[in-house]
């Protein structure tokens, strides 16, 4: 599997989906590390008490604009990739081709436009999302250089996809990877071989995402690939694109409003648990993101191995594809939840030592995680409605759990509790498992609909 494609079409299904699912987690893993290389390096900057930390800070509130970025590569390139899956499916290697395409194309017009956003309006931005007059400095020097470099982190995120959804897993991989080995060696050499700073540590990942979208487009353009990315594919088509943006709304909305989500954690635990709630919330998110990346690499692996065979009208073999998806995600997200009960304190103590706050973290997290053992039922559903091309209910199931019950709920549900900041908590079990329920009910309709309609042919 090196440098080949495996057969979507044949095969067991179990063992297709954790030799595609295996290298995308590893991708998941490297990528969270590639994000916090840089405030590693910059918490040690001297001395470390006040440049480091003020550094540290400044590059922190730096986060939101980063995951904006990042959102606008899903929804171009998670909404595209599994509709272009469908199409070779379906024999329609041109059709692939043409998504892809148009793809790239709606990357580079993302990439230009935000660029501009970002130089102009970077100031306001970073005052709104937490930059102080302490901070404002060493957040302008990082998105001042980190923002050139918004045009390779599309190509890299965006086109990636279509990488992982042709089933060169381990190609999709290697891009990972190598920007993140190259980001950690160019780190302390920029940031403190030539005193560059915070500066330094965006030069390194803006260099490192570069190389990274050289390595994607040489794929995509070689004679390894088998959807080639061609001139004439780049034209723009309403009738191409527009489906795809449609179907990447759901994952947008999914990491573009973390920032929001964050934001409204953190204002209501401030309020009612003060500073140290805050600190534990930020444990918790950062348990969270970790614990849910075996997921979301399970949910890639599978969506190859579903959107294929969807388009080549396999029922039967989409049917053992999600079964397999399911089982795995419900196995590891209530193991997960039985961990988490019985030892909080050991994962807490992964991300912090201080006393105080991990006393009150290891209380918070078996609340905040309360529901995780059915999160496996969440996401293989959702992800599934993603590879099916189903735009309508995808985006329904990403709005609804964040933006419709968990936003609401946290400012809700603290009138109805003595303890407000453990209602602050609740919300995060209480939207999941409402939106679980819903989400299940609806599959359990909609996928045995779409599986009879694909039966008959």
């Amino acid at each position: 599997m090196d440098q080949k494609s495996v057969d979507l079409s044949s095969g067991p299904v179990g063992k297709l989906l954790f030799s595609l699912a295996l290298p995308t987690i590893t991708s998941q893993v490297v990528n969270m590390l590639y994000n916090l290389v840089d405030r590693v390096y910059i918490g040690h900057m001297q001395p470390v008490d006040t440049v480091g930390a003020l550094a540290l800070t400044g590059v922190g509130v730096c986060l939101p604009v980063i995951m904006v970025i990042s959102a606008f590569a899903a929804l171009v390139g998670m909404g595209g990739a599994p509709r272009a899956s469908i199409q070779e499916g379906r024999g329609n290697i041109e059709g692939s081709q043409r998504i892809m395409g148009n793809s790239f194309t709606l990357l580079i017009i993302a990439a230009a436009a935000l660029t501009v956003i970002f130089r102009v309006f970077a100031e306001p931005l970073l005052l709104t999302f937490g930059a102080s007059e302490n901070t404002i400095g060493y957040a302008m020097d990082y998105m001042r250089i980190y923002s050139l470099g918004t045009l390779f982190v599309q190509v890299t995120l965006g086109m990636n996809a279509y990488i992982t959804a042709q089933g060169f897993t381990t190609v999709s991989m290697k891009t990972v990877l190598i920007g993140a080995g190259l980001n950690t060696v160019l780190d302390p050499i920029l940031i403190f071989g030539f005193g560059m700073g915070v500066r330094g540590a965006a030069l390194a990942t803006i260099i490192s995402q570069a190389v990274s979208a050289v390595w994607v487009l040489r794929f995509l353009t070689g004679p390894q690939s088998k959807w080639k990315l061609r001139k004439e594919n780049l034209r723009l088509q309403p009738r191409v694109f527009l489906p795809s943006l449609a179907l990447g709304l759901s994952p947008f909305i999914m990491q573009s409003t973390e920032s929001l989500i964050a934001i409204c954690f953190n204002s209501s635990l401030l309020k009612y648990g003060g500073d140290v709630a805050v600190g534990a919330m930020t444990v918790l998110t950062s348990m969270m993101q970790f614990a849910m990346m075996p997921l979301q690499g399970l949910s890639q692996g599978a969506q190859p191995i579903i959107s294929y065979n969807f388009g080549a009208q396999n029922a039967q073999r989409v049917k053992d594809a999600f079964r397999c998806l399911l089982r795995a995600c419900v196995i590891y997200s209530a193991a997960l939840w039985l961990l988490v009960q019985l030892f909080p304190r050991m994962f807490v103590m992964i991300f912090n030592n201080d006393s105080t706050l991990v006393d009150y973290a290891v209380w918070a997290l078996r609340i905040y995680m309360g529901t995780t053992c059915l999160f496996g039922i969440q996401i293989a559903c959702q992800q599934t409605f993603v590879a099916l091309g189903n735009a309508k209910t995808s985006l329904f199931l990403a709005v609804l759990r964040k933006i419709i019950l968990l936003i609401p709920l946290i400012y809700i549900l603290p009138n109805f509790f003595a303890n407000k900041a453990f209602a602050v908590f609740l919300a995060e079990p209480v939207a999941d498992f409402l939106a679980v329920t819903t989400t299940a009910s609806m599959f359990t309709v909609q996928f045995k609909k779409s599986m009879a309609e694909l039966e008959k042919g």
